[in-house]
């Protein structure tokens, strides 16, 4: 969210919002808050870890709720014509496995043919990993 936040502030104050509570929309696993920061670009807060840290040994990530999340992203690609462009979701900090999450964005997004491009964020430069649809 970073890297997002430096660029659009909105997207990370609206999630703030939205997870205090402030907003109608409900906050839980598996939701999506759509921010639009430019005409025709959006930002999708995906809830898809419960926490930030590891508890009995369980990463925080949640695939299920992944996989919910990227449902409704796929919709709402679809309805608007969008691509879509994500980090390796889940990876990072909720303690996901590639293995696991790719299918998972594969599965939500491949079906209705929306262009997703996965980048590889090293901290100095953003490199295109994998797209979907594979042809």
């Amino acid at each position: 969210m970073l890297a997002i936040s430096k660029r659009w502030p909105e997207p990370e104050i609206e999630f703030r919002k939205w997870a205090r509570g402030d907003l109608a929309k409900p906050y839980g696993l598996g939701e999506v808050q759509l921010v639009q920061v430019e005409p025709e670009l959006w930002v999708a807060n995906l809830v898809g870890q419960h926490g930030v840290r590891r508890h009995g040994g369980a990463a925080p990530v949640r695939y299920e709720a992944i996989q919910e999340g990227l449902g409704k992203v796929a919709r709402f690609a679809l309805e608007v014509g969008a691509s879509v462009h994500m980090p390796r979701i889940g990876c990072g900090l909720a303690g996901g496995r590639w293995e696991e999450v790719e299918p998972l964005i594969a599965e939500a997004l491949e079906p209705g043919g929306v262009e997703t491009t996965v980048y590889d964020l090293d901290g100095e430069s953003v490199e295109p990993m994998g797209n979907w649809p594979k042809r």
